[in-house]
């Protein structure tokens, strides 16, 4: 293919990908279910080329960003509290799924080899980042919940990886070793953190002496794609160096970043995880052609592979909840005798939890890159994609349903401080520093206007974190005739600039105060 023509089956995929997210809003769909069913219907269309994905190629585009705006956006402090829970998923329960899809695939198929069903196992174990986070945004959970998914999607995909290398390579050369196995995945875990530390300190160092805002965007952005590299390239885990770099850029973030940094930088990144997450499930769609050419075609596939695939799919799905709802089990005899604070998730929870085991692009890259010749392949790549197409379409779109009928008990882990009173502790101090800066070194006062709006703001943010429930309805008011100012500011800048009395310059300063304002309006109605 030409590359002018594959330049505009990019542009015209990015088209289709605007028009499947808005389609799956209008219907009230997870995007991520348009955007596959899209993608795999694309797939068909006459004329069209086939899509042939290289699997190492989507790994190292599309994993280290989605995993660093994972690692970027996750609660450091509930990460820590629950880590255990997560390890339990991101590790064992990825093993533990390993193991059963390879007994049933065994079983299903006595002929072939233990490492080829291991490899399938591997493939299919672990959940999706990409695809929890495409679930989880368009559901309410429990924080417990919600921390657990998310950090077993950001570690899992390295038990999931080590596993499958393992695999293959036993299929190779017919050796395999449970202990050599466990001992390389703490190496390549231990060298994969050190990696990301480094990165990560480095990167801080960088940030404070750039000085250039777009110049501190750019090495952020850039540093998902510099971990993963330079973990793989030292053959450690590159996703746990991705990670772990995530995880220091953003608690140092707020410290390194300007205020204009953190606007613009948000901004951007926005929109690329966007279009990267949309770009990956329609990959994965526009990939089935290719699938199911390797199968031999659509009827042979189902004909053949139809009952062997929905069988790996329920094992699946029956493994997660076997793991999960032991795992609770084990809490609450554990809580029962005392000999843990945790508590146990329940039976809503941990339904939940279990249905929650999306799979998506590593499933799919890992499936692609089995070799040549590797036994069952075929097998193994159909039944990827079909588990891929199972948990997304169904458990993506029923998750919503299950959380209803779960009836999750409320929260009950609160912060020290709400809100307000976080609030009024920062116009406490700033109220401190202004009245100390407010007079000269002979003690006049040289800001008086300014002393008196910060302790008028001092006062009355104090005022309402004691009494929030009766100025919430004033307060909205308030700020919708805010709002309404600024529209009406917007329209008059708009018309002068229409009309030739001020120019392009003048325009964009003012227009971004008014946005500011407006932002600042929004936020706090909300």
């Amino acid at each position: 293919m030409e590359p002018t023509h594959l330049f505009e089956l990019v542009i015209a995929m990015f088209l289709a990908i605007i028009a499947l997210h808005y389609a799956a809003h209008r219907l009230g769909l997870p995007p991520s279910v348009a955007l596959l069913t899209g993608g795999a219907l694309l797939a068909f269309v006459p004329g069209l080329p086939a899509i042939s994905v290289d699997p190492e190629l989507v790994l190292v585009i599309f994993l280290p960003p989605l995993l660093m705006d994972g690692a970027w956006s996750i609660a450091l402090a509930r990460l820590r509290r629950h880590m255990i829970g997560i390890a339990s998923l991101a590790v064992g329960a990825v093993l533990f799924t390993c193991a059963v899809v390879a007994v049933v695939a065994h079983l299903i198929f006595p002929s072939l080899p233990w490492a080829a069903c291991a490899a399938l196992g591997a493939i299919v174990a672990p959940p999706d980042a990409v695809s929890a986070r495409a679930v989880l945004e368009r559901v309410r959970l429990p924080r417990r919940l919600q921390i657990l998914l998310e950090g077993e999607s950001l570690l899992n995909d390295a038990s999931g990886l080590v596993l499958f290398r393992f695999a293959v390579a036993a299929a190779a050369t017919g050796a395999f070793s449970a202990g050599e196995a466990v001992g390389n995945f703490f190496v390549l875990a231990l060298g994969g953190a050190i990696v990301g530390i480094i990165v990560g300190a480095a990167w801080v160092k960088l940030i404070r002496h750039l000085g250039d805002d777009y110049l501190i965007i750019a090495a952020t952005v850039l540093l998902g794609w510099i971990s993963y590299l330079l973990g793989e390239l030292l053959h450690v885990s590159g996703v746990i160096a991705t990670v772990t770099t995530g995880l220091i850029a953003s608690w140092h973030q707020h410290t390194v970043f300007s205020a204009a940094t953190r606007m613009r930088g948000t901004s951007f990144w926005t929109v690329m995880i966007f279009l990267m997450e949309a770009a990956v499930f329609t990959l994965i769609g526009l990939s089935l052609r290719d699938v199911v050419e390797r199968g031999g075609g659509l009827t042979t596939v189902i004909a053949t592979m139809g009952l062997p695939m929905l069988a790996i799919l329920i094992t699946l799905v029956v493994a997660r909840f076997a793991w999960i709802f032991a795992s609770d089990l084990a809490i609450r005899f554990c809580a029962a005798l005392g000999g843990t604070r945790a508590q146990p998730l329940g039976a809503g929870g941990a339904t939940v939890l279990s249905w929650a085991g999306v799979r998506g692009v590593v499933t799919l890259a890992l499936a692609l890159s089995l070799p040549e010749g590797f036994p069952g392949r075929d097998f193994i790549l159909v039944t990827s994609f079909a588990v891929i197409l199972g948990t997304v379409l169904v458990q993506g779109t029923t998750l919503g349903r299950v959380i209803a009928w779960a009836r999750l008990a409320p929260e009950t882990e609160k912060a020290r401080l709400s809100m307000s009173q976080a609030e009024a502790a920062m116009a406490q101090v700033q109220f401190g520093i202004v009245q100390n800066l407010a007079y000269d070194a002979e003690g006049k006062l040289i800001h008086p206007q300014l002393l008196e709006r910060y302790q008028r703001r001092a006062t009355a943010i104090v005022d309402y974190a004691e009494r929030t429930e009766h100025y919430v309805p004033i307060l909205h008011a308030h700020f919708d005739v805010v709002l309404e100012a600024v529209a009406s500011g917007r329209r008059e800048l708009i018309r002068l600039h229409r009309a030739g009395d001020i120019d392009d310059e003048t325009l964009d300063e003012l227009e971004r105060d008014l946005d500011l304002e407006e932002l600042s309006a929004i936020s706090a109605k909300a």
